[in-house]
This record gives C-alpha cells, sequence and structure tokens, in this order.
C-alpha cells in the first residue's frame, strides 16, 4: 500500500491543479470576480484534502481506533454484533485509515450516484466501499462507507489478503456516512455525539 505522508492526499492533487490552471486564466482574461471563486475553490480543495500525521494513543491489546473522522450518529447491539455509524463532513479530514492491525478478508465496491441520506434511493444507488478487516484471531472489523452529496468517489488502494498496520492510511473520502460492524461481545469505548478523529479515537475493544 502507498502510504500517501505529503501535506495533500494525493487524490487531491487534480482537483487543485485544474482549479489553479483555471485561476490564472480567468485571471488573463481579466475575470477578477470569477477568478476569486476560483481562488475560495483552490482553499477549498486544500481543506477538504489535507492529509495531516496522526499520533494513535496508547490502549490495551484489542483496541480498535475509528477509520474515519467525524461524528457518531448511531450505536446499535443486536444479534449479529455491534454496528457504529459515523458522518462525515467536509469539514473533517477526508483520509481513511486502517482501524486494526489485520489482513484484508473481503472487499465490496458499487460505483454510483451520491445523493443525500434522506433520499429513498440513497441505500440503492449511493456509491459504497466495505472492507473486511480480519485480525490475528480471526475477528472481523468490517468498514462500510457510503458516500453522501459528496463531488468525489471514494477512493483506496487496498487489495484482498494485504497485511495492514493499524492507523496506516487506505483511502479517502470527502464526505458520507461509514458503519464499523464489530463482533457480539466487543465493549463500546464512545456514544452518540461524540466526535471522532481517526487513527486517534478508540471506539472499542474487541473481547
Amino acid at each position: 500500500m502507498n502510504n500517501n505522508l505529503f501535506p495533500i492526499s494525493k487524490e487531491g492533487w487534480s482537483y487543485i491543479g485544474y482549479s489553479v490552471v483555471l485561476f490564472l486564466l480567468l485571471g488573463f482574461l481579466d475575470l477578477d470576480f470569477l477568478q476569486f471563486f476560483t481562488f475560495l475553490l483552490i482553499i477549498f480543495f486544500i481543506y477538504v484534502y489535507r492529509n495531516p500525521e496522526r499520533q494513535m494513543p496508547a490502549f490495551e491489546k484489542g483496541g480498535i481506533t475509528s477509520p474515519v473522522d467525524g461524528k457518531i450518529v448511531d450505536v446499535t447491539n443486536d444479534d449479529n454484533g455491534i454496528n457504529i455509524t459515523l458522518e462525515s463532513s467536509y469539514n473533517d479530514v477526508s483520509v481513511l485509515r486502517v482501524p486494526i492491525e489485520s489482513v484484508v478478508s473481503e472487499i465490496k465496491e458499487q460505483k454510483g450516484a451520491s445523493l443525500s441520506k434522506n433520499s429513498l434511493k440513497a441505500k440503492i444507488l449511493n456509491e459504497k466501499l466495505s472492507i473486511s478487516f480480519k485480525d490475528s484471531k480471526e475477528r472481523v472489523v468490517k468498514v462500510s462507507h457510503t458516500s453522501n452529496l459528496s463531488f468525489s468517489h471514494i477512493s483506496h488502494d487496498l487489495i484482498n489478503s494485504q497485511k495492514l498496520i493499524q492507523g496506516s492510511r487506505y483511502g479517502v473520502m470527502p464526505k458520507g456516512i461509514s458503519i464499523i460492524s464489530l463482533p457480539k461481545g466487543s465493549k463500546i469505548n464512545v456514544q452518540i455525539g461524540n466526535e471522532i478523529r481517526a487513527c486517534e479515537s478508540v471506539i472499542a475493544y474487541l473481547s
């Protein structure tokens, strides 16, 4: 996996580059009003695709760190396991990070739209990415990302059977909903309303 260490995620380079070209072109044409809005667009793309370094906190063995920045909007616990739902906005860092030292056991992708989460068609039509991370004890943490009114696709550079280090970068999602599915018996470390940071927030412990 190419763990991008640049201050800006590689997924944002083309957006920023095209915006800079447009900015210069509008300046050459003396279209100052449009050039100003293009300048704001450049700042927006730099902000959305910022790629800060993160330091994992000290925690006991079996800790699951969040794969995304965002806000906890739902926590459910049933016979199938535990689901933690986070919503990420453009204010959050868009970089996705591995929640646990693991091997990729399954990747599912669905290309599609980016409708509002409130749309009746969103669950069927929206772009989705689901990854299953299996640790050394065969425990599986599944992370499902769904696009939500985003201008860009969800991207990743994972392959099946790939070994991963906890906290390493694996993709980008500028705006969307993420569901972290944990095995039964996992100990939840968050609650609805918590603001979460990828790699730095421990959301649960595996039993």
